[in-house]
């Protein structure tokens, strides 16, 4: 049995499936039980998008059919004969594009599409080109979630002499940011000649780039008990203040060894806010990481991981050019590109990810 076969049997149960949810809710035992209403609306709204292509699907075949019907027909004069031959072309490129369209439908919606995100880059090699490339990215992420009506709040940084970051922390708000973004983790590699290079010389540097849905406190359990959390003085800018107040915050998660610093607000309560939202993503994303890494385990290649140490770009100033190597798809309208206009990218990289899940499945 070939894979179409295979699908449209498994559309034909969820048809069946969806048919029975419309006399459910007919049904007044059902409408008068609020809760199980309200999940019977819900999973028969989840199903509606496949459901509507499948019966479009479906009356594409039933027209096809009619048409072959027709061709078998040496009566019908070659004008006529040539209509039913253009629709069956025409119908069946459609059913084509059907057949993918149900297949994107099919797959698992992601947990954390409409989430807002925790991002987190860090220098690597490079010394100090690497942090000031943390700094161009940061600029470039906030400059993008800027033009998509999402908001950018930094919640860690540590800044280098040269207008660079060692590392920054900072969350974007919005309805978009974990959909858009989420392919955007791994290792970011950039070839350019530093300011400071007389001979000319190009250097490379690399930072890597974390992306983390945020996690509301009601979606993980911390015990309190395995926290434990040290205050201390602030170091760096920020004036007489943080100089003066114990206001920065540790939290160490004992069972994992997690830690987590912020010092950046006045406020100790704000800095401990900060630094438990930034934790509950952190221990989200490694119970994440460990779930993939035993599915993993049993095939060589995990789908969309987004594999921290996996070089995934390469920004190369001298032929403004930005390379993704994952699908192997080059940009040159360079200067606009590190100004946030990613969006052709990201939408290049959703639709290869969805393809390559759609190829490694068993639909």
């Amino acid at each position: 049995m070939d894979v179409d076969n295979k699908l449209i049997l498994k559309l034909e149960d969820i048809l069946a499936n969806y048919q029975k949810l419309e006399t459910d809710l007919s049904n007044p035992e059902i409408i008068n039980d609020r809760d199980k209403y309200k999940k019977i609306i819900k999973k028969h709204s989840e199903l509606e998008h496949t459901i509507t292509l499948y019966k479009e699907y479906k009356k594409n075949i039933e027209t096809v059919n009619e048409n072959e019907t027709l061709l078998e027909d040496k009566n019908n004069d070659k004008e006529f004969l040539k209509l039913a031959r253009d629709e069956i072309a025409e119908l069946t490129k459609n059913n084509s594009n059907l057949l993918k369209d149900i297949k994107l439908s099919l797959l698992t919606r992601d947990k954390n599409i409409g989430k807002n995100i925790i991002v987190e880059i860090r220098a690597g090699t490079g010394g100090d080109e690497s942090s000031l490339f943390v700094s161009d990215l940061f600029r470039m992420y906030s400059k993008y979630a800027e033009n998509h009506n999402c908001k950018v709040e930094v919640l860690s940084f540590n800044q280098t002499g040269l207008k660079g970051y060692k590392e920054i922390i900072f969350s974007i708000i919005g309805k978009t940011a974990y959909e858009n973004l989420q392919y955007e983790m791994g290792a970011h590699r950039v070839q350019r000649v530093p300011q400071t290079e007389t001979s000319g010389r190009i250097h490379t540097s690399a930072v890597t780039v974390a992306i983390m849905p945020e996690i509301d406190e009601k979606d993980i359990d911390i015990n309190p008990n395995d926290l434990r959390i040290d205050t201390y003085r602030s170091s760096g800018a920020g004036g007489q203040h943080v100089n003066t107040t114990d206001s920065a915050i540790r939290i160490t998660h004992l069972p994992t060894n997690l830690v987590v610093t912020c010092q950046d607000e006045r406020s100790q309560h704000k800095n401990k806010q900060k630094a438990m939202k930034i934790l509950r993503a952190r221990l989200s994303d490694k119970f994440e990481e460990e779930a993939k890494k035993e599915v993993a385990d049993a095939r060589k290649e995990q789908v969309g991981s987004g594999d921290r140490s996996e070089r995934i770009r390469t920004y190369n100033f001298p032929q403004r050019r930005i390379t993704d190597h994952r699908n192997n798809q080059s940009y040159f309208k360079f200067e606009a590109f590190m100004e946030g206009e990613i969006q052709e990218m990201l939408d290049d990289l959703k639709t290869y990810f969805k393809e390559k899940q759609i190829a490694e499945s068993d639909i």
